[in-house]
């Protein structure tokens, strides 16, 4: 898929769907992508979203030392080039392998109302913005294979979310540490007790079973997943409840 056939989407007015996953796009070429207002699923992994763009501006010349010209080239960030709004109608995103280093803001933007798929895995993310509360439908987030260390008490706020994986992250939890208001848990209390989430993964992270059990909530959250079925998980939940992929 090359660049000028991607911004050629605006062609497809009743697209539900579209999948651009493994090419080489950059964040400009998905300048069509606000126009499809029908679009559901957007899965776009394994490009370079997330990569800053050296651009030449339409003017392209401007005056230099001594009065001569010369063409001057501007880099983007991927915050800069990537599509200033998305459909409203999106269920589904899929952006990981995409070297973003932040969460765009028009990710989180509150007019996705309908979103209740976003994989975010595999990126370059070290934190996770407190506008990720902006996204009310939520029932599935994947942040996988980033560099977290922790996640805003905001996460609480996604009532509907059932999945939350965070494997092979920096989540670390010293045996010493005391919590408190300036030192809070890395996983917030209100993510176990104010969301519905019953398949949580943290494998790859430095802390054990016994540390997350200690986590203030934790036991809530352990309560609702012996209410519910495994099998009943969208996706499939991990098969040892208790210890979330954890040692």
């Amino acid at each position: 898929l090359d660049l000028a056939n991607a911004k050629q989407l605006s062609n497809l007015a009743n697209l539900k769907s579209f999948n651009c996953e493994q090419n080489k796009l950059q964040a400009d070429a998905l300048t069509s992508i606000p126009s499809l207002l029908k679009l559901q699923n957007l899965s776009a992994g394994g490009n370079e979203l997330g990569k800053p763009v050296l651009l030449t501006p339409p003017a392209g010349v401007v005056a230099g030392g001594g009065g001569k010209k010369t063409k001057q080239k501007v880099t983007k960030t991927a915050d800069q080039l990537f599509p200033s709004t998305l459909p409203p109608s999106l269920k589904s995103l899929k952006l990981d392998h995409n070297a973003f280093s932040s969460i765009p803001p028009q990710i989180c933007s509150a007019k996705l109302i309908k979103l209740v798929k976003l994989d975010l895995s595999y990126n370059n993310l070290a934190s996770v913005p407190t506008e990720i509360s902006n996204l009310t439908s939520l029932t599935e987030l994947n942040l996988d294979s980033n560099s977290i260390v922790s996640l805003p008490t905001e996460v609480g706020s996604l009532s509907k979310l059932k999945a939350l994986s965070l494997q092979n992250n920096c989540i670390t939890v010293h045996s010493s540490t005391v919590y408190s208001e300036k030192n809070p848990q890395p996983i917030p209390a209100s993510v176990f007790r104010d969301t519905l989430i019953v398949d949580l993964n943290l494998k790859g992270n430095s802390m054990t079973s016994t540390q997350l059990n200690e986590f203030d909530g934790y036991h809530d959250f352990l309560e609702r997943r012996k209410k519910i079925k495994s099998k009943g998980i969208d996706g499939g939940a991990l098969t040892d409840l208790d210890v979330c992929g954890l040692d």
